[in-house]
């Protein structure tokens, strides 16, 4: 006797804001030859320990969690997703500065500038 089994899909482990999206799209409709997505991965740096980073990426990893945006393949480190679970990615521009905000439950601390965090 066989038991079906039914896959629930997985959420992705971090959301994306319509303006994350947008910029994601922005970025890709730029990107240079041979990028095929952008990625978010957690560096070691910064006072408190790990960085955002989002960059081009040119080879897909089996390891990296994929997200199908309208404007583009933006995937998250596989090492990294474990610091990302249940995050929103914002991107916020004003008159002085530009950049993708993170709203990160995991994190415990953040360095005064907000360009690290530790979990």
């Amino acid at each position: 006797m066989n038991k079906e089994t039914k896959l629930r899909a997985r959420p992705a482990a971090i959301t994306l804001t319509p303006a994350a999206e947008a910029r994601i799209a922005d970025l890709m409709a730029r990107a240079p030859e041979g990028a095929i997505g952008v990625k978010l991965s957690t560096p070691r740096r910064g006072c408190s320990g790990l960085a955002y980073s989002v960059d081009y990426v040119t080879e897909e990893n089996a390891f990296d969690e994929k997200i199908e945006t309208q404007g583009g393949t933006f995937y998250v480190d596989g090492a990294s997703v474990l610091y990302l679970i249940g995050s929103i990615m914002d991107w916020r521009e004003d008159d002085f500065a530009a950049g993708f905000v993170f709203e990160n439950p995991n994190a415990k601390g953040a360095c005064g500038c907000g360009e690290s965090f530790t979990v």
